[in-house]
């Protein structure tokens, strides 16, 4: 897809939550949303939440007509901002990027300044749009449960949904840390491309017990949860005493209900994960997965596309045939 004449290609969602369309177009930068820093887009990805909105399958979308795409990576055009020079490699995600805002399925986005971040000087475009809000959600959710207490010591650590972008990122972050990690998947045909990640264990899910009592077996130490719903409800009565769960999704449901009594005859801690930050902490997370938290496998994980290609990778992505992260080349 080319930029000529000064407009540039889009995928742009219209209509309203009833009757979701959405299509390639062409935009020019003076219809772009209000924002201190343009960018221009090298790189975008295909999250779950992407695939929602653009095929009206979930109530994401707040705003139509809205560009969708949640993050995007590329370069600084033209910036209001003293944070920002033309030139700079820069990443965008999360507020309302994609959803109630102009995202990343385009040539350009135009941005608030406190939605961007430069690129840490060790990764590449291609490494850091891998990462993408996925990666940056798992880093967060490893910051926050190791701030409740977690480390490898304490036991095991359940990754479910662990062929998505974020549990495959967690699971490259956490091995590397010297976690004992347990993926947990439906895909029994993925093992060896989880053990490949640093998964210690691969189990099917129809090996978790369901929730039927209020307290099970305690197995796991402490647990990333992309699922939500009747997944989440039973992993919270297989943890260990003072275990931690960091909730990142919900996959199989936004309902939870589950008993109290894991809460209070074991100490667990439930984290609710929201990638919405202040720029301090998007600063700190984001010098991590530059150092400690970086991932190793990011080459493995990464799934490139051309930019034509992204309703069909839509489909494949609500279907779960796709395995780590879909990354679309919007003008590579």
């Amino acid at each position: 897809m080319k930029q000529s004449n000064g407009s540039f290609d889009a995928y742009l969602i219209e209509g309203n939550p009833g009757a979701v369309q959405s299509r390639f177009t062409r935009l020019n930068v003076q219809q772009l949303d209000a924002g201190e820093v343009l960018v221009s887009v090298r790189y975008a990805s295909v999250n779950y939440k992407d695939a929602l909105a653009a095929t009206g399958q979930g109530p994401i979308i707040r705003r139509f007509p809205c560009v969708g795409g949640i993050d995007a990576v590329g370069v600084v055009e033209t910036s209001g901002s003293p944070r920002f020079r033309p030139g700079d490699r820069v990443i965008v995600h999360s507020h309302g990027f994609g959803v109630s805002h102009h995202g990343g399925y385009a040539g350009y986005a135009r941005v608030p300044a406190d939605w961007v971040n430069a690129i840490p000087p060790g990764l590449s475009e291609l490494e850091t749009i891998t990462i993408g809000v996925a990666g940056y959600t798992a880093a967060l959710a490893i910051d926050l449960l190791e701030l409740n207490g977690a480390s490898p010591a304490r036991g095991k650590v359940l990754v479910n949904g662990a062929t998505g972008g974020v549990a495959s990122i967690a699971i490259d972050i956490l091995s590397q840390r010297g976690y004992d990690v347990v993926a947990v998947t439906s895909k029994a045909d993925q093992s060896s491309y989880l053990k490949e990640l640093g998964a210690a264990e691969v189990i099917s899910a129809r090996e978790l017990p369901p929730a039927t009592r209020p307290l099970e077996k305690s197995q796991w130490a402490f647990a990333i949860d992309s699922l939500g719903g009747e997944p989440l409800a039973a992993l919270t009565r297989t943890m260990h005493k003072d275990g931690v769960i960091a909730s990142i999704g919900n996959a199989a449901g936004m309902e939870l209900n589950t008993s109290v009594m894991p809460f209070i005859l074991r100490g667990l801690r439930l984290i609710g994960v929201n990638s919405d930050n202040d720029h301090g902490l998007r600063e700190r997370i984001w010098r991590r997965l530059d150092t400690d938290l970086r991932p190793r496998h990011l080459a493995r994980i990464a799934r490139v596309e051309p930019f034509e290609s992204l309703p069909q990778v839509m489909q494949d992505v609500l279907a779960g045939r796709r395995t780590g992260r879909a990354v679309i080349a919007v003008r590579p």
